[in-house]
């Protein structure tokens, strides 16, 4: 009786850490977005850094499927290269 009362404590301190871990995820990567999206590309690309840190730290850790971690570093570096692209062009 005492281990599944164990069990159920801490998957629930589990859970809770990988939801906050997976809103930071969230938090980074729409930083990134808001700061394309004000044509700052510099900034971009550093918390681009730190969202890249992020996700491969937490998809070592269990938090996230390494393929999704993947996944999502892809999508946001191929969105950050269309809008360096773009910049250029308007120069």
């Amino acid at each position: 009786m005492g281990s599944s009362k164990k069990t159920v404590k801490k998957s629930e301190k589990s859970r809770h850490n990988n939801t906050r871990r997976k809103s930071m995820v969230k938090t980074f990567t729409k930083k990134v977005l808001l700061f394309l999206y004000k044509n700052e590309i510099d900034e971009a690309k550093r918390y681009f850094n730190k969202v890249q840190s992020i996700l491969d730290r937490f998809s070592q850790k269990g938090v996230i499927h390494k393929n999704k971690a993947s996944r999502k570093k892809s999508r946001l570096s191929k969105k950050i290269n269309q809008h360096v692209k773009i910049f250029r062009n308007e120069q």
